[in-house]
């Protein structure tokens, strides 16, 4: 038998030697096609080239591309499990020729492939082609030798491919195999075409024309070819078999889901196959990324998740089981698909999680839905308001109320569910305010009702395409930007992040068919990213597809930051004590800055404990891993939030660094932020300060990655400079300045003794006037002097050794500063305290010169005023007071 894993690779090698280049398959999330909420066809990726808007460097290509049917014009849901061919996830081998081969040799590398290197049988095999495509017809009699009733004309519906209204079209022609009359069914294009006997195993569509708006079509220069097999479909028939679920891969995830959940009836059931079928697109969009959710792509995976739940419920599950089988599939896909491998541990965490808030919703919903139900039979329908409260209230999804009446014949009136989440609607716009700021809330929450939220792709990518949905103007809808204009522009997809959460919304470029816009900024308002934008070329309107690209530097530098705010965070929390607590951020390209409760400075050693802590994690290059938890559920995990902070029902839960006692990681946190998918892709933690900013509240600030290089290089820099100077080594700098501090304090005592003997002696001009007689006031000495020259802080020392001179009597020193102050000081002989107060006598002196008080002890005090050229009147005063 050969195995699903063995016709992959046998499909791509053929290929490759038959000159194509073996591409990887593209994401799950289409970045190139904003119409596609997941990619459903192998050709999804190669759009852009087959439009001859983006140039390759090769001609041939060949892929196994992962697809996913369940939401939007392809939804294949509600009928897997319960037909032989139908899926969620596929995968289409595809090769694709972009002006290179055409019909004739397209045609031949199928038919060799399936009946040479396959060894499928010719006369099981029918091929059908566009009804006027003769030159097909000739082909395939020519190459396989099949007769013209084994070649089937068929009309435009199924065998005439386009793109869409306009661009790139042309015919198809389809391989069909035949498993015999033991099945039910007829050849294509027969009134028994649906039976399973006949099964499409090939596609070939042959891109020759463009379609205009007209109706009118060209041929294409370069005409291309997209071929596409579905990979089930063949190892089905190579399998001996015409059920997919009964192939190799299916029946390893069935065996294993039958263990998990302890079913050991009959493996065909329905719900088996739900599972296993619902397993891999719940893994695979996981591991991309994508997270369940209560909007676009995250909500079709919860509706995945919970559908396959559901069944294993049907199947005796009273626990979480479906996690247990991820490592089955890891097993048989994740040497194809190394991203499962790499995911494992949060797919299974985040089913885990998934089945644990289920099962809680599903055994209330249930109750309340038998409850409301119990009166009705077959062909009833369950009121559309009491499906709305079960959603609203309880969290019971609408799809799982349909499931779970089906089996019994009752609908639920969809229009009435319909009418209740209106008026819902309706009520919140009614009762909503805003913010109030620059009266521009209302019109985003009218823009959020009209077109919905949008969905936020910045996690995964930098690049993608998107369609916008509304403009914004002054605070108005409006329909067009020009150039010159500024606005917000909204589209129904971005790569762009909305500033929240403290983090920067980020800038970048936009452009379109003719027209491009400067990102200024990106922000959110409920739900829906307003690109702040100044267009530069052409003009922007509703319904225009454009390509959107962030700033790759500056989100870079984003990451580092706002994952290093998580660091600190934590790294403060273990130096300092638990009661450390976020109490908000700022999260720019240029630095980050982290406010948190403590009431007392950090010493320089704490912050370099800090610092080192956090930088330990980085060197880790530990993994940065997000999680989708309750809010309830992952703060019971440890997670640490925002105190104040407004969550929804779900968070995501960001950890890094390796665990230490916490399986989970080092670090913790709700957040909604980007960020580094490595902690050493955040380089280097530089803190560059600790500041007060509320009562007990502190702030650091610092610098991560290249803004901390340049940081540290500045400062070499300055060392470097500073030891030239000196003539000396980098290590001996601190040193050197020691003795420099040593010599200059010894100087300035030096000259400060000058400056006083100089002052008591009479000076110069520039030490002071000359010094006068001694007094006799009232039978005591009185000194009087006026001085330059000589700091405030040596005029008491003048006056102390005025009155160590004179040995009694009262000394008054007046200093005449260079800023036009005067500075004075009275002192007393302790004989004469008795009579005289120093605290007394300077008031009369300050009061000359301009100022207020004064004060000191009785034997000395000291003050000062404005007005230094009074000098002689302040002397006098002291004399007229004795």
């Amino acid at each position: 038998m050969t195995s699903m894993n063995d016709i992959r690779s046998s499909f791509l090698s053929y290929f490759v030697k038959n000159g194509h280049e073996a591409v990887p398959s593209s994401p799950l999330v289409p970045r190139n096609d904003p119409t596609l909420m997941f990619t459903n066809a192998g050709m999804v990726q190669f759009k852009n080239v087959f439009t001859g808007v983006e140039k390759r460097d090769y001609v041939r290509a060949t892929t196994s591309q992962k697809c996913v049917r369940a939401g939007g014009k392809h939804n294949d849901l509600d009928n897997v499990g319960y037909t032989a061919r139908h899926h969620t996830f596929f995968e289409m081998l595809g090769n694709f020729s972009f002006g290179d081969y055409f019909k004739e040799h397209a045609i031949e590398l199928a038919w060799n492939l399936l009946t040479k290197e396959w060894g499928l049988p010719k006369d099981k095999l029918t091929a059908t082609i566009y009804e006027d495509d003769d030159e097909a017809m000739a082909l395939w009699k020519k190459i396989a030798g099949l007769p013209e009733d084994r070649i089937v004309r068929l009309g435009a519906k199924s065998n005439f491919w386009q793109m869409g209204d306009t661009g790139p079209c042309g015919p198809c022609s389809e391989i069909f195999y035949d498993h015999g009359d033991k099945y039910w069914g007829g050849p294509p294009g027969s009134p028994e075409e649906d039976g399973d006997r006949f099964v499409e195993i090939w596609n070939l569509v042959f891109m020759q024309y463009e379609q205009f708006a007209d109706g009118s079509r060209v041929s294409l220069p370069k005409p291309s070819v997209d071929t596409g097999s579905g990979l089930e479909r063949v190892a089905a028939v190579m399998q001996g078999t015409n059920n997919n679920y009964e192939i190799d891969l299916f029946r390893s995830l069935i065996s294993s889901t039958q263990n998990a959940v302890g079913y050991n009836d009959d493996p065909k059931n329905p719900s088996l196959r739900v599972i296993a079928d619902h397993l891999r697109s719940m893994s695979f969009l996981i591991a991309e990324g994508v997270l369940p959710s209560n909007e676009g792509r995250g909500y079709v995976l919860r509706r995945i998740m919970r559908r396959a739940m559901r069944h294993a419920t049907l199947l005796g599950a009273e626990e979480p089981v479906i996690h247990k089988i991820v490592p089955t599939l890891v097993k048989e896909m994740g040497q194809a698909y190394p991203e499962l491998v790499r995911g494992e541990q949060m797919i299974e965490e985040t089913v885990r999680l998934e089945e644990q808030r289920f099962l809680k919703t599903l055994s209330r919903g249930l109750q309340i839905l038998d409850e409301a139900s119990a009166d009705l039979k077959q062909g009833d329908m369950l009121e559309g308001v009491t499906a709305f409260k079960l959603y609203d209230t309880y969290g019971f999804p609408l799809d799982l109320t349909q499931d779970a009446l089906r089996n019994r014949g009752i609908n639920v009136d969809l229009s009435g569910f319909e009418d209740a989440m209106a008026r819902q609607r309706a009520e919140a716009r009614k009762s909503w305010a805003g913010s109030g700021e620059v009266g521009e809330d209302k019109v985003w929450f009218a823009v959020a009702d009209k077109v919905g939220p949008t969905e936020f792709l910045g996690y995964e990518t930098e690049t993608a395409e998107g369609v916008v949905t509304a403009l914004v103007k002054g605070g108005q809808i409006v329909d067009e930007l020009k150039a010159g204009d500024e606005g917000y522009v909204v589209v129904n997809q971005t790569p762009f992040y909305g500033e929240s959460g403290g983090q920067v919304g980020d800038t970048g470029v936009i452009t379109g068919d003719g027209s491009a816009a400067d990102v200024l900024d990106t922000v959110k308002n409920s739900g829906v990213f307003g690109h702040r934008v100044k267009v530069t070329a052409g003009s922007l309107k509703v319904g225009a597809p454009l390509l959107l690209v962030v700033d790759h530097s500056r989100r870079s530098a984003i990451r580092a930051n706002h994952s290093a705010t998580h660091l600190l965070h934590e790294a403060l929390r273990l130096v300092l004590g638990d009661h450390v607590a976020q109490k908000g951020s700022l999260v720019s390209p240029d630095r980050l800055r982290f406010d948190f409760v403590h009431t007392k400075p950090l010493t320089p050693q704490e912050l370099a404990e800090v610092e080192d802590i956090a930088n330990d994690i980085v060197l880790q290059n530990s993994a940065v891993e997000t999680r989708l938890m309750g809010v309830e559920e992952a703060k019971e995990s440890g997670a640490r939030a925002l105190f104040g902070e407004k969550y929804g029902d779900e968070v995501r839960v960001v950890s890094m660094g390796d665990p230490t006692g916490n399986a989970v990681g080092w670090s913790v946190e709700l957040c909604g932020g980007t960020h580094v998918r490595r902690t050493g892709d955040i380089g280097l933690i530089t803190v560059l300060s600790d500041s007060g900013v509320a009562a007990g509240v502190r702030r650091l600030e610092a610098l991560t990655a290249k803004g901390a290089r340049t940081h540290a290089r500045a400062n070499a820099n300055i060392v470097g400079s500073a030891a030239e100077v000196l003539r000396v080594g980098p290590h001996e700098l601190i040193g050197r300045i020691e003795v420099l501090q040593d010599n200059l304090k010894k100087s300035e005592r030096a000259l400060s003794e000058a400056n006083k003997k100089l002052a008591l002696g009479g000076g110069t001009a520039g030490a002071g006037a000359a010094a006068p007689a001694d007094e006799t006031v009232n039978g005591i000495i009185y000194v009087g002097r006026t001085v330059e020259g000589v700091s405030p802080k040596d005029v008491k020392g003048l006056v102390d050794a005025e009155k160590k001179r004179i040995g009694s009597g009262v000394v008054t020193v007046v200093l005449k500063g260079e800023d036009g102050r005067g500075t004075v000081a009275v002192g007393v002989t302790d004989d004469l305290t008795g009579r005289y107060s120093a605290g007394d006598l300077i008031k009369l002196a300050t009061a000359a010169l301009g100022g207020q008080g004064g004060g000191g002890r009785p034997d000395m005090a000291q003050g000062g005023g404005p007005d230094g050229a009074k000098a002689a009147d302040a002397i006098a005063a002291v004399r007229g007071g004795l």
